[in-house]
């Protein structure tokens, strides 16, 4: 296999992705319009459901335009010898090799975040407010765009650097370190993610005594579960959407509802919400989900181990020094395909794990109210409804609306 063989792989895998996710996209498009089924009937008004269908194609447009200017900008960077080009200003820059790694991702990273910014604006202040969902500022706006390159330099420059050095110092061993380093900081942020990292871009305040706490209190003693650590995160400052999550495990466990969510739920939706979410945590999938994570996240090391000292992958993006940054680049492209197939049985799982959290939240809760609340979530983000089957089976990591409904009816 040559270089220039592997270069046209990579373009053609590029492309063939954007083909299958622009046609998936458009057939999905096509149930827009399609009639609301029976059981999801009282959802919408008249003047409701044309808003919502509004709204999908609106998005669709947007996601079609977006995605076909992402990949004109990427090919066209390709053909040009891009990679080539910010490798050399990397390299006159410094000749640490860890640092060169660092300023080639780094000035890769800034690039597409400054062109993908006014497409980022345009979703939020230009289609979010235009259907009532934006409530951030243009102040907001900025301050996350600068934490969010603070937390990229911080912890993504930090691993990188790490990961880069292992591969230094170790090369064929290489994988066990980047893979142990990745484990470490997938279970540190799982456990610490709600305490040290959301803070800085939300208000998180413990839910206040009164009805609402009283009965989740009596609804966690029914079932044996300490809600020690119940916040309520202030969601409302960037969008109406509501929302809750689980996050943690053992003594670092804590349920986190939008303030959004309480404000759009009565008392008994919102602790089917939580019931739900509990349930995700007397099934174990947090310790599910994260083992299989970690079980992934070495594989994908250990291939990328075989390949990326290969100096055929740095030359087919033009760059004659065999490079770990290059190499880094071309193998996640290859190993594109692979990855999708990950994602597709982690998606499947994902939905069966959700049908359960849905099970423990009608046998040990109430059905009825957890029904209604799935309804108002879905009505109030202005949801997809009739979604195509073969876009549900592929991209999505929850069952529809639909088929939850029929289930907690069974």
């Amino acid at each position: 296999m040559t270089p220039e063989l592997i270069f046209y792989i990579l373009i053609g895998l590029i492309i063939v992705k954007f083909a299958f996710d622009t046609i998936l996209n458009a057939n999905n498009a096509k149930h827009f319009n399609d009639k609301i089924p029976q059981a999801l009937e009282g959802i919408y008004n008249d003047e409701e459901y044309l808003k919502s269908q509004a709204y999908k194609k609106e998005n669709y447009k947007f996601s079609l335009l977006t995605s076909s200017f992402s990949i004109i900008i990427t090919v066209l960077f390709f053909l040009f010898d891009g990679f080539a080009f910010v490798d050399s200003i990397a390299r006159n820059i410094s000749e640490n090799t860890i640092l060169i790694t660092l300023l080639f991702f780094g000035i890769i990273f800034f690039a597409s975040d400054i062109l993908n910014t006014p497409l980022a604006y345009y979703k939020t202040f230009v289609i979010e407010e235009k259907y009532g969902f934006n409530k951030s500022t243009i102040k907001t706006f900025i301050l996350d765009k600068i934490k969010g390159w603070f937390m990229m330099i911080l912890l993504g420059g930090g691993i990188l650097a790490l990961l880069t050095w292992f591969y230094q110092i170790t090369t064929v061993n290489f994988w066990l370190y980047a893979w142990g380093l990745i484990a470490f900081f997938t279970i540190f942020m799982n456990l610490f993610y709600s305490k040290i990292i959301v803070p800085i871009f939300n208000k998180q305040t413990p839910l206040e005594d009164g009805e609402l706490k009283t009965e989740i209190d009596n609804f966690g003693k029914k079932v044996g579960f300490k809600l020690n650590n119940v916040f309520v995160i202030d969601g409302s400052k960037r969008s109406s959407k509501a929302n809750a999550y689980f996050s943690g495990f053992g003594a670092q466990k804590r349920v986190t509802l939008y303030d959004t969510l309480i404000n759009d739920l009565d008392i008994k939706e919102i602790v089917a919400v939580l019931a739900h979410e509990i349930g995700h945590y007397k099934k174990n999938h947090i310790i599910y989900n994260l083992t299989l994570s970690l079980i992934l996240t070495g594989f994908t090391f250990y291939i990328l181990s075989l390949l990326i000292g290969n100096e055929m992958l740095s030359q087919a993006l033009g760059v004659e020094t065999t490079s770990f940054h290059i190499g880094l680049i071309a193998f996640g492209i290859l190993y594109s395909p692979i990855s999708e197939i990950t994602s597709l049985l982690m998606n499947i799982l994902s939905r069966k794990f959700e049908y359960q959290a849905d099970d423990y939240a009608k046998f040990h809760y109430n059905s009825d109210a957890l029904i209604s609340a799935l309804k108002k979530l879905s009505k109030n983000s202005l949801s997809n409804l009739t979604p195509s089957n073969l876009y549900v089976k592929i991209n999505y990591s929850h069952p529809t609306l639909l088929a939850r409904i029929l289930n907690l009816k069974k």
